[in-house]
This record gives C-alpha cells, sequence and structure tokens, in this order.
C-alpha cells in the first residue's frame, strides 16, 4: 500500500466535503459497520468505524487508501480488505490513538505487510 495509504485514491470518487458519518462500511467480504468520524488531512486522512455487533464495542481506524469505493447515493464505502483484516487489525480507542505517532507507525506497518 505504501506512501499512498493515507489518501484517498482517485478511482475511489471521494469527494472533498463529502460527510462520511453513518455511512455502512464493507470490506470485499462483507459489512464491518458504519462510520463513526473521518478525516480529510492531507496525509493523514482516515475512516474511524463503529463495529458494532460484529466485534462487540470495538471501532477501529482504516487508513483511506483501503477505501475502494465511495458511493455517496447508497451512503456505502466499500474497502479493498477482508473482514478478518479489519478484524486482525490494531485495536483503536476513540481518542486515545488518532493522533499517536506509534498508532500510526503500527496502523500502517500493519496495511502495509498484510496478505492479499
Amino acid at each position: 500500500m505504501g506512501a499512498d495509504m493515507w489518501g484517498y485514491s482517485e478511482s475511489a470518487g471521494h469527494v472533498p466535503g463529502t460527510r462520511l458519518i453513518g455511512f455502512s462500511v464493507e470490506a470485499t467480504d462483507g459489512a464491518i459497520g458504519k462510520v463513526d468520524k473521518h478525516t480529510e488531512d492531507v496525509g493523514r486522512s482516515y475512516l474511524v468505524v463503529d463495529t458494532g455487533p460484529w466485534i462487540f464495542g470495538r471501532r477501529v481506524l482504516l487508513p483511506a487508501g483501503l477505501v475502494s469505493r465511495v458511493d455517496t447515493e447508497n451512503e456505502t464505502i466499500r474497502l479493498s480488505c477482508s473482514r478478518d483484516d479489519v478484524k486482525e487489525s490494531p485495536d483503536f480507542e476513540s481518542g486515545q490513538h488518532q493522533d499517536d505517532g506509534n498508532f500510526i507507525k503500527l496502523t500502517e506497518h500493519y496495511y502495509s505487510n498484510r496478505h492479499m
């Protein structure tokens, strides 16, 4: 995934300024939850997804580079990773890690080295 991990790809159809909170999020093999927060920070755009009952009480931070498609009409975001990739991702606690450099490096390492 590399250096572009923290930015939306041009082919994803993301329009800057679009409010994504509440959009459903789907991995390549099924739904994972809904967007709780998102950023469009240059060089570090990401989604925070509440996994709801799928992984009870867990939120995950997903680099924007994982977004393969933003469907504003159906309020759905499709990812280029599997449910297992998300399930095994580093633990994220809202407010605690989103600006933590070590957590960002851990997330980069995890998604850069996953086997697709």
